[in-house]
C-alpha cells in the first residue's frame, strides 16, 4: 500500500501481520468473522466462490474484503489448503470485552498442504506427508513427517532413489533449501508443491539441535539413523519447519524411524506407474489398489497402500503374512470376530494423535473409548490362535483397560462434537457439578416447591412465583391476600390489582442458578480437558495398537479378495524361479463383461534354461496385460497377498522394472524415443541377480532397423551378463528378434496365438511357444473400420515388401565387439549390389587413426557421389 494512505488502526495491525507472512493467505478474524482484505480477499473469493467487496480505509481509500462466519472455517479452509494455498489463522488473543483499545491478534496457526490436522482437509484412506529433501553433492536426505498420525522417516541415497521415494510417498508438500533451487528442480522436476526453506534450517548442527531438542535426547543413536546424516538434516527442517507454522504441540512425535531400503522391492516411478498400482494417468482407471482394498479402517487402508509401494524381499516375512491369510481361511469365525471388532476402531492413529495437539473433541474421546473396547476381544481371539504372528500381534495389543473405563465413567456415552455446549461429563463425576446441573436443569421443580410451601404456610391460594429481568425473581400476591404477607418479604412493585416481593431466599437461589451455568461450563472444561491430560500417557501405547490394527486389517482384506476373486497361497522361496501357472491379471479380470472369463496364462522363467522369453504377436492380442499380470502376480505375493492363478512359485525378486508404452514427455521436449532409451538405460544400469524386467515394444519411436538392432543389442547384454541374469519378458512386434533364439541357450520364444478363420482374425490370448509370422496389423485396421481400399492397399504393399526384402538374419557378434558386449553385426542387405561393394571397400582401406578432419570429410562426399552417382 502506498504510503499516501491514512491506516485505519485495525488495517494497520493487519498490514504488520500479513508482512510476516506474505506468501500465506491471512485469514483475520474480526469478531464473528474470518475476514480477508486486499489480494488475500481477490483470491479467497475465488478460490471459495464468496462476495468480494469494497471498504473505506482512511482518507478516501477502500480495500478490498471478503469473509465467512468463524464457524465456517472447517468448510472453506479445506478448499483454500486444496488449491495449494498456505492459510495463516490470525484470532484474537483477548477478550474484546476487557480491551478498551484494539484487540490483540496473532496467527495461530499456519496451515500448508502438507501440515494439517483438519478432518476436513485430510484423506482417511491415504497420509498426509510432508517432505523434506537435503541435497548435498550426490547425496541427498529425505525425511517424511504426516503430523495428523506422527509417522516420521528418513532416508538417504542418490537422487533416483529420493525420486522413487518422492513418488512412492506421495507428499502434499516438499520442502528445500531455498540455495538449492535448480538442483532440486533438476532432479525432482516441478510436479510437487514446494516451499523453499532458509539454507540454516539445513545446517547439520541446527537440525540435529532441533531433533534432540524435540525427542529431549542427547544423541540419535536409539533410532539407528546413525548412518543418515543428510536424512537426519532432512529431518531438522521438517521440525523447523513445524515452529514456523506455530505447530509446537507435536507429543505424538515419538520416534524417527529409517526407511530400510534393504528390506523392500525396488519399484522405480515407471514401473508404479505403467503397472497402475495405485494410480493411473487415464482418467477413471481401477488401480490394483482399487482391486485388493477391503480394508475397514482408515489406518488398514493406508497402511496397504504402504505395502504396495513397497514389498517386501525376505521370505520369512512374506510368508508369515500369507500363513495369517491361510489361517484366516480356514478359521471364518475368526475371520468374522476379527472383522466386526476392526470395524469399530475408527481411526485411531488420528484420534491419538489429536490428543498431543490438544483438539480432541468430546466425540473424539467416546470413539477412543469404544475402540480400546474394541481391542480386548481381538487381543483375547488372536491370543488364542495357533498361529505365531497372530499370537505376537496379542501380546503386543493392549487395551489401556485403565484409562477406558475412566472415559466410560466420565463421558456421556453420546457428547456433543464441542465441549463448549455443555453435556459432557456424566452425573456423580463431581459433587459439585452435579449440584449446580441440579439448580440449573431442575430450577422449576425447586420454584414450584418454594411455591407450594409459602403458599400453605401463609395461607394465600393464589401465590406465584415469576421472574423479570429487572429484579430477578419475584412472589406475586393479588390485592385481596396482601394481609397474610409476612414481615420479612420486600415489596418492590405495585401494580393494579397485585403487588409483588422479594425474599432473601429467592435472591440466593437466583444468584446460584444465574451463575451455574457458566459455572457448570468452566467445571465441564476443567475436567474434560485433566482427562485429555492423563490420555498423553497412553500415545505410544496407542500407537502401537493402530500399527497392529492396521496390520490385522491389511490380512483381513487379503483373505476376502483372495476368496471372493478365487485366489491361491503362492509358494514363496529363494530359488531363482518364478513359475505360474495359469496367472490371471487381477483388474483386467474385474473388468470383463459378464459371462466373459479371463482367459489365463503360464509363464516359467528362471537363471539356467529360461531367463528371457520374447513374446510375439499382433497388437491386441494381449502380450501387455501377460507382462503386467506377471509382474503384479510376483508383487501380489512378496506382500503377502493370495495371487489371481491355479499355482505359482515364486522366487523373491528384489528389483521389478518396466519399460511399457510410449509416454511421451513433449511438455519437457523429450522425445518419445528418448523417453524410451531413457528408461531403458535407467534399468540396464541397475540390473540385478533376482531383477524381474519387463519391456514392452521397445524402440517404437524409432525407424524399424534403429529399433529391431536397439532390441537386439538389449536382450544381447541381459543374456550375457554374467553376474547379473535378470528374467526377463519381451514383448515386441520385431519378428526378428525370434532369430537370438538360435544363439543364445537361455532365450526361448513364445506367441500369444491368433486364429485365421476366412481372412478374420480371432485373438486366442493364449501364451504358446515358438515365434510367431505374422503382425497382424492390417487385421487389425481392418477391425478398427479402415475404409477397404487402405486395407486392400497395404496387403499388396506388405507382399512387394516381403518379396523384395528378405533378410538373411543377424549374426552373432565376434572379435572386439563380442568383448565389450556392447554392439552387434547387421548383415540387412546383400552385398552383392556392385555400389554396396565399393562403399565396403573405401570405407575397410581407410585408416581412420591418421585421417584429419577435412579428409573425413572429403572421404565422406566421395561416398555420397559414389551413391547417387554425381
Amino acid at each position: 500500500m502506498g504510503s499516501d494512505i491514512v491506516e485505519t488502526p485495525m488495517m494497520k495491525q493487519f498490514n504488520e501481520i500479513k508482512a510476516k507472512h506474505p506468501d500465506a493467505i491471512l485469514l483475520f478474524r474480526c469478531g464473528d468473522f474470518y475476514e480477508t482484505f486486499s489480494t488475500d480477499a481477490i483470491q479467497a473469493s475465488q478460490i471459495l466462490g464468496i462476495t468480494l467487496t469494497k471498504r473505506a480505509n482512511g482518507a478516501g481509500k477502500t480495500v478490498e474484503l471478503a469473509g465467512f462466519p468463524h464457524h465456517a472455517l472447517d468448510t472453506y479452509l479445506p478448499k483454500l489448503v486444496r488449491a495449494g494455498r498456505r492459510v495463516a489463522i490470525c484470532d484474537q488473543l483477548e477478550d474484546p470485552k476487557l480491551t478498551k483499545k484494539i484487540v490483540k491478534r496473532g496467527v495461530t496457526e499456519l496451515v500448508t498442504p502438507g501440515v494439517s490436522y483438519s478432518d476436513t482437509t485430510l484423506n482417511h484412506k491415504e497420509n498426509t506427508f510432508l517432505a523434506s529433501v537435503h541435497l548435498n553433492k550426490n547425496h541427498v536426505g529425505v525425511s517424511f513427517l504426516d503430523i495428523s498420525t506422527g509417522e516420521f522417516l528418513v532416508a538417504e541415497g542418490n537422487a533416483e532413489y529420493v525420486d522413487k521415494l518422492l513418488n512412492s510417498f506421495g507428499p502434499k508438500e516438499v520442502l528445500y533449501d531455498r540455495s538449492k533451487k535448480k538442483d532440486f528442480e533438476a532432479f525432482f522436476g516441478t510436479k510437487f508443491f514446494t516451499y523453499a526453506l532458509e539454507d540454516w534450517a539445513y545446517s547439520p548442527d541446527s537440525a540435529n539441535e532441533r531433533l534432540l531438542k524435540h525427542f529431549e535426547i542427547k544423541n540419535l543413536k536409539g533410532f539407528g539413523v546413525d548412518n543418515l546424516p543428510n536424512g537426519v538434516v532432512a529431518a531438522g527442517a521438517i521440525m523447523h519447519y513445524l515452529d514456523q507454522t506455530h505447530h509446537q504441540q507435536t507429543g505424538h512425535i515419538t520416534q524417527l524411524s529409517r526407511i530400510e531400503e534393504e528390506r523392500f522391492v525396488w519399484l522405480d516411478r515407471f514401473t508404479v506407474r505403467n503397472l497402475e498400482l495405485y494410480g493411473s494417468i487415464n482418467e477413471g482407471a481401477r488401480t490394483l489398489l482399487d482391486v485388493i482394498d477391503k480394508t475397514i479402517s482408515p489406518m488398514g487402508a493406508r497402511m496397504l497402500k504402504r505395502w504396495i509401494a513397497f514389498p517386501l524381499k525376505d521370505v520369512k516375512p512374506i510368508n508369515e503374512r500369507l500363513s495369517v491369510v491361510e489361517h484366516f481361511f480356514k478359521n471364518p469365525d475368526l475371520k468374522l470376530l476379527l472383522e466386526q471388532n476392526v470395524a469399530l476402531i475408527g481411526d485411531l492413529e488420528r484420534i491419538i494423535s489429536k490428543v498431543a495437539v490438544g483438539r480432541i473433541n468430546p466425540r473424539e474421546v467416546v470413539q477412543l473409548k469404544v475402540a480400546l473396547k474394541a481391542i480386548e476381544p481381538i487381543k483375547l481371539a488372536c491370543s488364542q490362535s495357533d498361529n505365531d504372528t497372530l499370537r505376537k500381534i496379542a501380546d503386543q495389543l493392549n487395551a489401556c483397560a485403565v484409562i477406558s473405563e475412566k472415559i466410560d465413567k466420565e463421558i456421556d456415552n453420546d457428547p456433543p462434537n464441542f465441549i463448549h455446549r455443555g453435556g459432557v461429563l456424566k452425573s456423580g463425576v463431581d459433587a459439585e457439578l452435579d449440584e449446580l446441573r441440579q439448580l440449573a436443569y431442575s430450577g422449576k421443580d425447586f420454584l414450584q416447591k418454594i411455591q407450594e410451601r409459602e403458599s400453605a404456610e401463609t395461607g394465600i391460594p393464589s401465590l406465584k412465583i415469576s421472574f423479570n429481568n429487572v429484579f430477578g425473581y419475584y412472589i406475586e400476591v393479588r390485592n385481596m391476600h396482601k394481609d397474610k404477607v409476612p414481615e420479612t418479604w420486600i415489596r418492590k412493585q405495585t401494580l393494579v390489582n397485585a403487588e409483588r416481593y422479594i425474599t432473601q431466599e429467592l435472591k440466593v437461589y437466583e444468584e446460584k442458578i444465574l451463575g451455574a451455568e457458566e459455572k457448570i461450563l468452566s467445571i465441564e472444561i476443567r475436567l474434560f480437558n485433566d482427562l485429555v491430560l492423563s490420555l498423553v500417557d497412553y500415545i505410544t501405547a496407542i500407537q502401537l495398537d493402530s500399527n497392529l490394527i492396521a496390520q490385522l486389517d491389511c490380512l483381513l482384506s487379503f483373505t476376502r479378495v483372495s476368496s471372493e476373486n478365487k485366489y491361491v497361497r503362492p509358494q514363496v522361496t529363494d530359488t531363482d524361479v518364478l513359475e505360474i501357472k495359469q496367472g490371471r491379471h487381477p483388474v483386467i479380470e474385474k473388468q470383463l463383461p459378464i459371462g466373459e472369463s479371463y482367459i489365463a496364462n503360464d509363464v516359467y522363467l528362471d537363471n539356467e534354461t529360461q531367463q528371457i522369453i520374447i513374446i510375439t504377436g499382433p497388437n491386441m492380442s494381449g502380450k501387455s496385460a501377460l507382462l503386467r499380470q506377471t509382474a503384479i502376480i510376483t508383487l501380489m505375493a512378496q506382500i503377502g497377498c493370495f495371487v489371481p492363478a491355479e499355482s505359482a512359485s515364486i522366487g523373491v525378486v528384489d528389483k521389478i522394472f518396466t519399460r511399457v508404452g510410449a509416454s511421451d514427455n513433449i511438455s519437457q521436449g523429450e522425445s518419445t524415443f528418448m523417453v524410451e532409451m531413457n528408461e531403458a538405460a535407467s534399468i540396464l544400469n541397475n540390473l540385478s541377480n533376482r531383477s524381474l524386467v519387463l519391456f514392452d515394444e521397445l524402440g517404437r519411436g524409432t525407424s524399424t532397423y534403429d529399433g529391431i538392432s536397439i532390441a537386439w543389442a538389449i536382450v544381447e547384454y541381459i543374456h550375457e551378463q554374467v553376474s547379473c541374469k535378470a528374467k526377463t519378458l519381451f514383448a515386441t512386434h520385431y519378428h526378428e528378434l525370434n532369430e537370438m533364439e538360435k544363439s543364445f541357450h537361455r532365450i526361448k520364444n513364445y506367441n500369444v496365438s491368433v486364429k485365421e478363420v476366412d481372412k478374420k482374425v480371432i485373438f486366442l490370448r493364449k501364451l504358446v511357444r515358438g515365434g510367431s509370422e505374422h503382425s497382424f496389423g492390417i487385421h487389425v485396421a481392418k477391425m478398427a473400420g479402415m475404409p477397404q481400399s487402405i486395407v486392400k492397399r497395404s496387403e499388396q504393399i506388405l507382399k512387394q515388401l516381403e518379396t523384395d526384402n528378405r533378410q538373411s538374419g543377424i549374426s552373432k557378434p565376434v572379435g572386439e565387439i563380442a568383448e565389450q558386449r556392447e554392439g552387434f553385426q547387421l548383415s540387412f542387405f546383400k552385398l552383392d549390389d556392385p555400389v554396396l561393394e565399393q562403399i565396403r571397400d573405401e570405407i575397410k582401406n581407410l585408416d581412420i587413426n591418421n585421417l584429419t578432419p577435412v579428409e573425413a570429410l572429403n572421404k565422406l562426399n566421395e561416398v555420397k557421389r559414389i551413391i547417387t552417382g554425381k
